[in-house]
């Protein structure tokens, strides 16, 4: 899967993404600084599915005029947010048949949330 780890994404939880096989795209050293907006706008150009532990990704989404099509968002809520609780929860969601595109998602140990991100059509 083409994925976007958010900067505040831990190193062991990509390495381990790409040890998976997942092309990962890894803000912090790939874009550092880059603003949330214009990450989202990569994501959904480059058709991959944002990875975050921060919770103004998923209200982006959401609020966004142009809704998302090409790429998603997953905002990962574990607590505390250290690799050891992140990566199993990362590597466990990646490996389902789940459609991330179009979707603002809130993943916790317990549960998934899914918001379509797509506004419905008007006739």
């Amino acid at each position: 899967m083409r994925l976007l780890a958010d900067e505040n994404f831990p190193l062991p939880t990509v390495e381990a993404l790409r040890r998976a096989g997942h092309d990962v795209f890894w803000v912090r050293t790939d874009a550092p600084g880059t603003g949330d907006a214009a990450l989202l706008d990569l994501a959904e150009v480059d058709d991959r599915v944002l990875l975050t532990l921060d919770k103004d990704f998923w209200q982006i989404a959401i609020q966004r005029r142009k809704p998302l099509e090409r790429s998603g968002v997953i905002l990962f809520r574990v607590h505390p947010a250290i690799p050891e609780n992140v990566t199993p929860l990362v590597l466990r969601t990646m490996e389902t048949d789940q459609e991330w595109g179009g979707h603002a998602s809130v993943v916790t140990v317990d549960r998934v949330l899914m918001v379509r991100s797509r506004r419905p059509e008007t006739r």
